[in-house]
């Protein structure tokens, strides 16, 4: 029994790979593509591989559920027509034996999943969006696409680019008085956090009144702020890359400024879920493969997974933003449709079974 046991796993664990591999592979060539149109300045062809090279583990990390998903109905798919499936439960060998087998490789995946999203992704991703930044260039206000806005009080702010253990470059800060008027506006090439304070330099202040315009240039100043490296660290990377943790800690810091929270709110439940998502979708393929794909060819059954890997997908990004547009809590767009795949996976292997 151990054998078949161990067969059935390292059947669906090869499928996963090889679904790894190939999506990852053609990922990659289609963002090094992209990547080529956004050339400039001293962000050449070195350090778009650099930038790919440094999002390698984000691009791991998004893909393996769908891996873990699409390598459960190959694998299992292939043992279905080779007719071994039916050899074991003839047998003696029950479904929930084969299923849990077939969900061995996708525990993995899950552990895997958790360690590179909390411990290496946030880093990489960090690293990656600082060095692309810093090569096209930060030398000038409002003029890299890859900057950053952020807001605290009546106070907008835009960094070109965010370096880890807190130096900014290009910092842009324009205050507005309480009729949301624009009252002063703050350019420095560049600002340094040391011993709890930001110090901007090489600055150029104006202060906008009604009736003229009073510009100062200075060689720095002190800058008042509640944010620190650790916030800005945040900032750098999409909320669906940052660790549970920052998410946690960035919407508890947003809330307190009266500030929406609920991009990051729902970045963090779909995180959080994320290890039972890829497990519910794990049983939906194999409930598949005991079900209604029983017999059909291994082209179908893979048209067939993506077309409800893909309705997943769409059915969690369409929620997702009516949760901000409508106002419920963030964890029923990640809930819902995790709980009725759940419930179409458990209504197939009993009626399989």
């Amino acid at each position: 029994m151990r054998k078949l046991d161990r067969y059935v796993i390292s059947t669906v664990f090869a499928a996963l790979v090889l679904v790894l591999v190939v999506v990852l592979s053609l990922d990659l060539v289609f963002a090094f593509i992209n990547e080529l149109d956004e050339l400039e300045n001293q962000y050449q062809t070195l350090q778009a591989l650099s930038y790919i090279a440094w999002t390698l583990p984000r691009r791991i990390y998004d893909y393996l559920p769908l891996a873990a998903f699409m390598g459960s109905l190959v694998g299992l798919g292939a043992l279905a027509n080779n007719s071994e499936l039916v050899v074991m439960r003839a047998a003696g060998i029950s479904t929930g034996r084969i299923v849990w087998a077939a969900m061995k490789p996708a525990l993995v995946v899950v552990v895997i999943g958790l360690a590179l999203g909390e411990y290496v992704v946030p880093h990489t991703e960090r690293v990656a969006q600082t060095n692309k930044s810093l090569a096209k260039g930060t030398g000038e206000a409002l003029s890299s696409r890859e900057g950053f806005w952020h807001r605290e009080g009546d106070t907008f702010m835009h960094f070109n680019a965010v370096e880890p253990h807190g130096v900014l470059h290009g910092v842009t800060l324009m205050e507005f008085d309480e009729n949301r008027w624009l009252t002063r506006a703050t350019f420095a090439q560049r600002a340094i956090y040391e011993q709890g304070r930001w110090r901007l330099e090489q600055v150029v202040q104006s202060d906008l009144a009604q009736d003229r315009i009073s510009r100062r240039d200075l060689d720095m100043m002190e800058w008042d702020s509640r944010l620190s490296p650790e916030v800005l660290g945040v900032l750098v990377v999409k909320p669906e890359n940052l660790p549970i943790q920052g998410l946690y800690a960035y919407s508890r810091y947003l809330l307190n400024q009266d500030l929406n929270a609920n991009n990051y709110l729902m970045a963090f439940w779909k995180k959080v879920l994320s290890p039972v998502a890829t497990a519910v979708m794990v049983l939906v393929a194999i409930s598949f493969v005991f079900g209604p794909l029983r017999s059909v060819t291994m082209g179908f059954r893979v048209f067939a997974g993506i077309i409800v890997g893909l309705l997943f997908k769409y059915a969690q990004d369409l929620l997702g933003p009516s949760s901000l547009v409508f106002g419920f809590n963030p964890i029923f767009a990640t809930l819902v449709p995790i709980l009725v795949c759940f419930v179409v996976g458990v209504v197939l292997l009993r009626r399989a079974s």
